[in-house]
């Protein structure tokens, strides 16, 4: 369910959205008393975690709201097809359902687009909209300042490890890395000491999507300089930065990792699945050293996922991914999160948002927290220590959000996004030298945003 997008997927008509169309029927207006509500359904038949939890929160609504009925749209596609037939969805009143999941990053889009409602309304008689923490709620606004979704949580991201690959490389179990050149090092130590494991994982290229530019790019490139503005967007000239220093130290990088060959072949970070196998095999099977990935692995381990592995709190350690320099704060994250938003052509809207303020009671949320592996963002669950003692790593991915940074989600992103795919594509290739990829990366971002840049 999180971030792993091709972006340019958004922007073709494809045959698979037309399977969507017709699967919502006749759309969210047919019947007043019906709530539709679609959602991303894993492409992995074990993994039920979003089922489960929409299941129960159907079976509480219906039971409290006598005569009224849920009905759940599952949109089952890997991300890229999950977000072109949503968006082919919400072009017209015959499909649009009454309530959609959204991923924070394209929710402006889909504002521009005209294609989601503001929820500011039903949020000022909603008690419980004081709960979730500012910058939740600021990942769901639009430039016009209202609201458009109610998030469901958040995320960070770091570094997994192995513990036993890295014993076997005489690495430290507590390994706490201070700089990128000493990921580098350990990445070099466990292919030089343990032959057949894939030293570290970066997400790269198109096929990756999103997880190659927020869990690879940005994770690098959000700890170069002092930490401090960001070095995508310039929020006060309202302009993206071209390429500089630190994104070119960004690239060499991930030029470095697939030169030396110390993440996986080629062919396989350029597998859209691969992320899949990351969560699945490699790292359960103590075939990947290290693994800079996100907060919410562990939902594909639990019990009754199909790929449990319940021993994996002892066999992982967790590090932060440090600036590139050890500079302050010394480590950075990035945090996405993914909200409930109401179409602007949804039939029943009122009936969605009764909905929602089922699914986010306190209860519910730390329920959905839990089993998503996700970090909470109502205050009242962060504060819970149910919740903080509920799965290990927890308190961990949720400290990180103190030094963690969030897209610049403006309605250019997707296209920004896909530029840096290219960018780290052409590296991870040896298609294109750093400077070739920055340069090529230039042209595009100007393109995408009709050459609303400056240099820094």
């Amino acid at each position: 369910m999180r971030p792993t997008v091709r972006f340019t997927a958004l922007f073709t008509l494809t045959a698979l959205a037309a399977t969507s169309l017709a699967a919502c029927g006749s759309g969210s207006g047919s019947d007043p008393d019906t709530v539709k509500v679609s959602f991303k359904q894993s492409t992995d038949n074990s993994i039920k975690v979003m089922d489960t939890y929409l299941g129960d929160v159907k079976k509480q609504f219906e039971k409290a709201n006598p005569g009224k009925k849920v009905e759940l749209v599952p949109i089952k596609a890997p991300d890229a097809e999950y977000y072109t037939k949503l968006q082919q969805m919400l072009r017209s009143p015959k499909t649009a359902p009454d309530l959609v999941y959204e991923d924070t990053f394209l929710i402006n889009s889909d504002i521009t687009s005209g294609y989601l409602k503001p929820l500011d309304d039903y949020l000022a008689d909603w008690k419980d909209w004081d709960r979730f923490i500012d910058t939740a709620k600021a990942a769901a606004q639009g430039e016009d300042g209202k609201t458009y979704g109610v998030p469901d949580g958040t995320d960070t991201r770091g570094l997994w490890f192995s513990k036993d690959v890295f014993a076997e490389a005489g690495l430290p179990a507590d390994w706490q890395p201070k700089s990128w050149d000493e990921v580098l090092d350990a990445a070099r130590a466990i292919k030089e000491k343990v032959p057949g494991v894939t030293p570290l994982n970066v997400y790269t290229g198109k096929p990756a999507g999103e997880a190659a530019t927020m869990q690879g790019f940005e994770m690098l490139l959000y700890g170069t300089g002092d930490g401090g503005a960001d070095p995508l967007y310039d929020k006060d000239a309202k302009k993206w930065i071209t390429a500089g220093q630190g994104f070119e130290d960004s690239l060499r990088f991930v030029e470095t990792v697939y030169k030396e060959k110390l993440g996986p072949e080629v062919s396989d970070a350029l597998d859209p699945n691969f992320g899949t196998k990351v969560r699945g095999e490699l790292l359960p099977q103590g075939k990947l050293g290290i693994a800079l990935d996100g907060s919410w692995l562990p939902q594909d381990w639990l019990e009754g996922s199909g790929h449990e592995w319940p021993e994996w709190s002892k066999e992982l350690g967790l590090a932060a991914m440090p600036t590139q320099h050890g500079q302050a704060p010394g480590r950075v994250s990035m945090s996405g999160g993914w909200t409930w938003s109401i179409p602007a052509k949804a039939g029943n809207p009122d009936l969605a948002f009764e909905f929602v303020k089922t699914m986010q009671t306190k209860a519910n949320a730390q329920k959905w927290y839990i089993a998503n592996s996700g970090i909470a963002v109502r205050e009242d669950v962060a504060q819970d220590p149910a919740y903080v003692a509920a799965q290990p790593g927890i308190k961990f991915f949720t400290d990180l959000v103190a030094d963690t940074h969030y897209r610049p989600a403006y309605p250019a992103y997707p296209k920004v996004s896909v530029a840096v795919q290219e960018a780290m594509e052409g590296v991870t290739t040896g298609d294109k030298s750093v400077e070739e990829a920055a340069r090529d990366y230039d042209e595009a971002l100007k393109e995408a945003t009709d050459n609303q840049v400056v240099s820094k």
